[in-house]
């Protein structure tokens, strides 16, 4: 039996140190990037390196419905689907509050509905959400979850913006929901695939040392700020969210499904305690 995996965000950050990790575990590997010569150095790179699966990218981008049909045909092709590490995704300073809520949101839901068909016994899936999912507003908001709840509906960017109000036009605030949407999604695809024995989890990944975070970084004094809130004092490494993820598509987490793993150093911990970490 060929398996197959499929990276997405693969061309750099914490997606290609996921793929990285996933040439050893699968025997094909799809890596999925917008960015066609960045995706295609990556391949380059791991297929360099004596790795033992056959590495191909697939330049996609996610909200491209034929695209990730297409995607998933040849998936088909390759053999059975065993792991997929859904790593690609937009933050605020890359576009306005209805692109990011399109590609990190709806396009986590279009790469699901896209791959289920193939879903079987042993499938795992990682979806990235982010600690920002747990730093918005805490009080309840029925129509803002009822509009999460429906990211294919037509109408559900404008659900949105009459249930959260003109805030959710700025593109951190709509980054906050498009991640708190992933990690319900997530939720409801773990129920929806468990009969055929198949699994999905989320990670929310704390502040990453990757190009994407620099570039936040660079436009957000505040994140110099969760460093030092971060009880462990430093900055997280791809490399360490890729571990997480390497483990949640093994078969050690075989029975963890539909659930969220926080990985960021301890800050949400650190801001919800209301401690001073330190000076």
């Amino acid at each position: 039996m060929t398996t197959v995996g499929i990276v997405t965000g693969a061309g750099r950050g914490m997606g290609f140190e996921c793929a990285r990790r996933l040439t050893g575990t699968v025997d094909r590997l799809l890596l999925v990037d917008r960015d066609r010569a960045g995706v295609a150095a990556a391949a380059h790179e791991l297929s360099a390196s004596g790795c033992a699966a056959v590495v191909e990218p697939f330049p996609l981008d996610i909200t491209d419905g034929v695209g990730l049909a297409g995607l998933a045909r040849r998936a088909r092709e390759l053999g059975v689907l065993r792991a997929v590490a859904h790593a690609a995704g937009i933050s605020p300073t890359m576009a306005d509050w209805r692109r990011v809520l399109m590609v990190d949101l709806v396009g986590t839901v279009m790469l699901a509905e896209a791959l289920r068909p193939l879903l079987t016994a042993g499938t795992a899936m990682v979806c990235f959400s982010s600690m920002s999912a747990m730093l918005g507003p805490q009080e309840p908001n029925p129509a803002a979850e009822a509009a999460l709840g429906e990211p294919l509906d037509a109408g559900f960017l404008d659900r949105l913006r009459d249930a959260v109000g003109p805030s959710v036009e700025d593109s951190g605030v709509a980054y906050s929901w498009a991640k708190r949407g992933v990690q319900r999604f997530v939720q409801r695809e773990a129920v929806r695939v468990g009969p055929v024995g198949a699994r999905v989890c989320s990670v929310s990944p704390g502040i990453v040392a990757t190009p994407q975070g620099r570039q936040e970084a660079a436009n957000q004094p505040s994140m110099k700020a969760l460093v030092a809130r971060t009880p462990l004092g430093r900055e997280g490494r791809p490399e360490e969210l890729a571990a997480v993820v390497a483990f949640l598509l093994s078969d050690e987490a075989s029975f963890l499904t539909g659930v969220d793993i926080l990985v960021d150093g301890g800050v949400v911990a650190a801001l919800q305690d209301g401690s001073r970490v330190r000076p």
